[in-house]
């Protein structure tokens, strides 16, 4: 039964959707300094929409689901902790979606033969990553395609980097650097499982096997900005250096991390060996256009991609000054 406005369960989100013709969730938790309402508000705004993203901190999926329920509802952004958990709720995932065993948009779609609506699941992070990489590079071909591949990291967002570069980069090898090792064997096993890993997936495991490899052209790192503490964290970066140091013909790499900052040490280290550095607020600039091409059914170009920049930019340069002070 859909809900009226004024019997949604939290008051206060009652208030906020109802300032809209139509409204969408950002649903997750530690989403307060997420840039996504704003991203999607520029977007709304420069194509003459009332519509509007809410905050919905929460990790209560039946909640959300009762929410998505509300004719005004298009479909959310979906955060930790729950990419994974509401897969299982959902009618129809998008091939990538399937693949990377995550979820980070909802959109809805209608059954042709039954009318019923139907909440559907993607995967925008792949996008992200696939255009930073192919809006940031001249001539992608000759510095990723058939050229190995390095992810940092063993999470979900590992798991989108290894699928944009796999189907959409067509590299060679992807090494794997991370502070543990188990971590690394559970994407492997996932990759293997979904179709896109195999012999060619490789855990690089020590900075001699690093020094042996050719260099990669492509690096996405999906790691924490921290300095590394423990023998794991070390290792991975003392790898990470290895890779980073080859003379050979420099590429780029994908910096996934933008909270609190996106100018981050392995950035820094990254540059200052001469590589180029993609920030992660382009990847969160690609995904988020893609969902609303999604939830708009507008295209990519029809969107305001310079208007969408600039307001992340203000929002990063204001972040770095509160940080210096």
């Amino acid at each position: 039964m859909a809900l009226s406005p004024s019997s949604l369960p939290d008051a206060s989100l009652a208030s906020q959707t109802a300032q809209f013709d139509r409204h969408g969730y950002l649903f997750g938790q530690h989403i307060t300094h997420s840039l996504s309402p704003l991203l999607h508000d520029v977007v709304y705004q420069s194509l003459g929409l009332r519509w509007g993203q809410v905050r919905l901190d929460s990790a209560d999926v039946p909640h959300f689901l009762q929410l998505a329920q509300h004719p005004s509802f298009y479909g959310a952004s979906v955060t930790m902790p729950n990419k994974v958990a509401i897969i299982p709720h959902l009618d129809h995932l998008t091939p990538e979606c399937r693949a990377v065993g995550a979820c980070n948009t909802l959109f809805l779609r209608t059954c042709p033969t039954t009318s019923r609506r139907l909440l559907c699941g993607a995967n925008t992070d792949v996008v992200g990553i696939r255009d930073s990489f192919l809006r940031n590079d001249a001539i992608p071909e000759s510095t990723y395609r058939a050229r190995p591949a390095l992810v940092i990291g063993g999470g979900g967002a590992a798991r989108s980097a290894i699928y944009a570069l796999r189907e959409h980069l067509s590299v060679a090898d992807i090494y794997l650097v991370n502070r543990d090792p188990d971590e690394v064997a559970a994407v492997r096993q996932h990759c293997d499982a979904a179709g896109y890993g195999g012999a060619s997936l490789v855990h690089v495991s020590s900075v001699e096997q690093a020094h042996a490899l050719p260099a990669p052209g492509a690096i996405v790192a999906c790691v924490p900005d921290f300095e590394p503490a423990t023998p794991g964290e070390i290792l991975a970066r003392d790898i990470t250096d290895a890779f980073l140091s080859k003379g050979e013909q420099k590429g780029a790499m994908l910096e996934m991390c933008y909270n609190p900052t996106p100018f981050t040490r392995l950035g820094a280290l990254a540059e200052g060996k001469g590589w180029q550095v993609i920030l992660g607020t382009e990847a969160m600039l690609w995904q988020g256009l893609e969902q609303d091409r999604y939830w708009t059914g507008r295209t990519i170009d029809e969107m305001p991609v310079k208007q969408v920049k600039e307001a992340i930019e203000g929002v990063v340069k204001q972040r770095a000054r509160q940080n210096r002070l």
